[in-house]
């Protein structure tokens, strides 16, 4: 087993860490998101908040099942207008989703927490602003028709590493924290733990 556990089935996630040379392994942390996000807001945390302790409860859940390596764990919430929105679970509701946020701005909260031996070692919470363009509706409806049920794993409902980038007028943060994880500030540690060389 490599150093590093992705405690994510996040391709999204997967994919940035190969496009950055780490060795990891996935061992998906099964966690009932909605149901925590619930009693999260219901106690009055922030949006960060949420990100962070859904971030920390799926590394430390691995870490716990596999000692003696790093395990890491993610989560990103979407907020808009006061509101922590959820994923989406059609197409329909998908578009919905983006004809809202059109002209709009809204935030993400991406965290990344490593854990070791069931106890966190490291986090980081990233917080980025997106101003989204007055795009049209025949637009929209290219994009979910190329993309289909894909664009349901993302919180968002777009990628900006692909074409999604086209909804935006401005991005005000890490922009891989846009696609699901604050992965520059991530670098420093896994070095600092030896799952990266120095």
């Amino acid at each position: 087993m490599s150093a590093l556990v992705l405690a994510s089935a996040s391709s999204s996630r997967a994919r940035m860490l190969q496009h950055a040379g780490v060795p990891f392994d996935v061992v998906p942390a099964h966690v009932d998101e909605d149901s925590v996000k619930e009693a999260l807001l219901a106690e009055g945390i922030s949006f960060a908040g949420v990100a962070d302790a859904l971030a920390e409860l799926k590394a430390v859940r691995v870490s716990h099942k596999i000692g003696g390596v790093i395990v890491l764990g993610g989560d990103q919430v979407l907020g808009f207008d006061g509101e922590l929105v959820n994923k989406c679970e059609s197409l329909e509701a998908a578009r919905a989703l983006l004809w809202r946020l059109r002209g709009q701005r809204h935030e993400l909260f991406s965290a990344a927490v490593l854990a070791k031996d069931g106890a966190p070692i490291w986090r980081h919470t990233a917080k980025v602003s997106l101003l989204m363009r007055e795009f049209s509706e025949a637009f929209l409806d290219d994009y979910l028709n190329r993309h289909g049920a894909e664009l349901l794993r993302g919180v968002g409902c777009y990628r900006v590493e692909d074409d999604g980038l086209q909804f935006f007028e401005r991005i005000d943060g890490d922009y891989f924290a846009v696609q699901g994880l604050p992965l520059l500030q991530l670098l420093t540690p896994l070095r600092e733990h030896g799952v990266l060389t120095r």
